[in-house]
């Protein structure tokens, strides 16, 4: 089968818009000639005359009415392709951006973002959607534009990354606490009762095995899947949080934290997107607000009380 010229669609769209093969040839700087045999080409492609004489003059015919819009727009879809991608102008920008994170992440680092984008690019939205699993699927698949999280091995492998900040986990009880004053040793710390978070219920993490060799083990009162449940328990009853200290830092205020009295890893909180979105203008510009919002409210976020 034989390709078909796509030249035939910029002849089409011009033979359409002026209905003369003399005019038509002069606006793509043909000779009539070689407009004529275009216009040939287009019907035997078609299987309809397309232009028909009437009088001096030529006017389409019902199948050249009906195509008219669509080659129209199948001409500038093709000529938006081959551009050189505009100067991003974030005044008349308008579009909803969709991030999938955690709650807690949210409302720290949240408001300062939306108070950035709103500047920028008043027409522009923010879509926060939870984040119940690590599937890499909403990226892959466009419901999410970008994704917080900590990368893994379940991350997709196309999945692109960039870090914002590193964190680590600490220990929140209610003002007032046993734990709010005094030294803090392993031992009076796994004494208490705790909570763990966990999507997938699990009792122990890192902390439990940071614990381990020193022959203590945490009293798990309760399993939560997220991080402002902890602390909202741990806010109005004696149970002890652990969680991230810079992106919970506005979830703690009026709580007292302190240092995990035992070793606990570092983790690395990055942004994800999928490559597709790698060089949208709009996009990069996104990721810029996000990374730099990060950086300026995260540091000095996990000081402790």
């Amino acid at each position: 089968m034989t390709s078909p010229d796509f030249n035939l669609l910029i002849a089409l769209d011009v033979l359409l818009a002026e209905g003369n093969v003399a005019r038509a040839a002069k606006r793509l700087r043909l000779s009539p000639s070689a407009m004529s045999r275009s216009l040939a080409r287009l019907r035997e492609s078609t299987g309809d005359p397309l232009l028909v004489r009437a009088g001096r003059g030529l006017v389409p015919t019902p199948r050249a009415i009906e195509l008219r819009e669509r080659v129209r727009q199948l001409v500038q879809d093709s000529e938006a392709v081959l551009r050189p991608v505009e100067k991003l102008k974030l005044k008349q920008l308008a579009r909803t951006f969709t991030l999938r994170t955690n709650e807690g992440f949210v409302e720290c680092f949240g408001p300062g973002l939306i108070a950035r984008v709103a500047k920028e690019a008043p027409g522009v939205r923010l879509c926060f959607v939870q984040k119940p699993d690590k599937d890499s699927a909403p990226l892959r698949e466009g419901a999410v534009d970008l994704e917080v999280g900590v990368v893994d091995s379940t991350a997709a492998p196309e999945v692109r990354t960039q870090a914002l900040f590193r964190d680590r986990f600490i220990g929140v009880v209610r003002l007032g606490h046993p734990l709010s004053q005094g030294e803090i040793t392993p031992a009076r710390y796994a004494a208490g009762q705790h909570i763990s978070v966990s999507r997938r219920g699990l009792f122990k993490g890192a902390i439990d095995a940071a614990l381990e060799p020193l022959g203590l083990e945490r009293q798990v009162a309760t399993i939560v899947g997220g991080f402002s449940t902890a602390l909202a328990l741990a806010r109005a009853s004696d149970l002890i949080a652990a969680v991230p200290g810079r992106h919970t830092s506005i979830l703690r205020a009026g709580m007292h934290s302190f240092a995990l009295p035992v070793a606990t890893p570092e983790f690395t909180v990055s942004m994800l997107w999928h490559p597709r979105l790698e060089a949208d203008p709009a996009q990069r510009w996104l990721r810029t607000c996000l990374r730099e919002v990060c950086v300026a409210l995260s540091v000095d976020a996990v000081a402790l009380v």
